[in-house]
């Protein structure tokens, strides 16, 4: 579009942008603040500003692959002055280019998640009857009505050779603490939220209602999640279909169940530890000193923080549905949050979010030395705490 064209605003998409859910565009009056705090702006030139702008006169250019670039991190946000909901917008943008098939370049893996999810429930392309595979030599049951949680596995924990890792961890902790959980199995289907944010509502519907069934069903009364997505959605998307479930994310109930004096942190944990703030468990939810608590209280951890940290905290890359897209290196954030642990020292890098731990993961193979630079969860340096004061006795 040339500086010299003059270009009619379309009225019917600025129309269908707003009744999909961005009608904050109105408020934006271009101060550029999005641009300068967004993470794609540290390693390629981005503008959400000129999104919130085309959206403003219905000319959002759907066939490129700038709509897709939105983490839904959080940033942008939480600074504007305006009050402009840059992800709503964003989304808004993304539905019609979902209604219409559009999905260049880098995002066109969005079509096999979506068909995925439609018919197995899982955007991995993985069989339903698989997904409690990994609790098959743990002793844990199905769910029952009157247990005391239900442990919603995501995605990636339930199929993810890596994440399974996390799923196992979560599990033999509240064995330990002695807590009474249950599991759906097959029963469970992806919570729904990064399909979403892709723009494909009615497969988020249909994954929410199913869900909110087989909780219903299953006399669910506390919900417990490793996936800051997971926590989100449960939260604070799925009462729009007239629910609510107490939802927990596991940094919380480690926090509670230590407080408690159900489990005993009697092993030490002695290394360096830098602690990565989740976007969707942190700018979105206020989770920060949660886990940073449990950390303080494994004998022997070293806290350090690194240079972007709590509400400032470096986006991993994955949200959004960017965890199912193709990021060249050189565009990834997760290799500069790697280096950032690096920067500081740490031997571990730890979280609590199945998208980070997959991004670091790839970023720390780049790594000039090898092992330099642990990639843990939080349950996972639980486990091994527990598992050295068993070894101490």
């Amino acid at each position: 579009m040339s500086n010299e064209e003059t270009i009619a605003p379309l009225p019917e998409i600025v129309r269908e942008i707003g009744e999909a859910g961005g009608k904050s565009y109105r408020f934006c009056f271009q101060c550029g603040k999005c641009d300068v705090v967004c993470p794609w702006n540290r390693v390629r030139t981005f503008s959400i500003r000129k999104i919130v702008r085309q959206a403003t006169f219905g000319l959002p250019e759907i066939e490129l692959e700038d709509i897709w670039r939105c983490t839904t991190c959080g940033t942008c946000p939480a600074q504007c002055p305006r009050g402009v909901e840059q992800i709503e917008v964003g989304v808004s943008i993304r539905r019609i280019a979902s209604s219409y098939g559009v999905f260049p370049g880098s995002v066109r893996a969005l079509r096999t998640a979506r068909a995925s999810l439609a018919a197995e429930g899982n955007p991995l392309g993985e069989a339903r009857s698989a997904r409690a595979a990994w609790a098959s030599r743990l002793s844990v049951a199905p769910f029952a009505e009157g247990m005391e949680l239900l442990f919603f596995g995501c995605c990636y924990q339930s199929y993810d050779p890596r994440m399974r890792k996390v799923a196992v961890a979560t599990a033999e902790i509240l064995q330990r603490a002695g807590v009474s959980f249950g599991i759906l199995g097959t029963r469970e289907s992806c919570c729904g939220e990064s399909i979403r944010k892709t723009g494909s509502e009615q497969v988020f519907k249909s994954l929410a209602r199913e869900n909110i069934k087989a909780f219903i069903d299953s006399g669910v009364k506390r919900i417990l999640v490793s996936s800051p997505h997971c926590y989100h959605t449960f939260l604070n998307e799925y009462p729009e279909f007239m629910v609510n479930f107490p939802v927990v994310h596991i940094s919380q109930l480690l926090l509670e169940l230590i407080e408690q004096g159900r489990l005993e942190l009697s092993g030490s944990y002695r290394k360096r530890v830098t602690y990565h703030d989740p976007c969707y468990l942190g700018r979105h939810n206020g989770i920060y000193d949660q886990p940073r608590a449990v950390l303080g209280a494994l004998a022997g951890l070293e806290l350090v923080e690194m240079a972007d940290h709590r509400q400032r905290s470096l986006c991993c890359g994955g949200g959004g549905g960017r965890i199912w897209a193709d990021t060249p290196k050189g565009e990834r954030f997760a290799d500069l949050r790697v280096a950032q642990a690096q920067q500081v020292g740490a031997e571990v890098l730890v979280t609590a979010c199945p998208y980070c731990i997959s991004n670091f993961e790839e970023s720390r193979l780049a790594l000039d030395e090898e092992g330099a630079l642990e990639i843990k969860d939080i349950t996972e340096i639980v486990q091994e705490s527990l598992r050295g004061g068993e070894e101490a006795r």
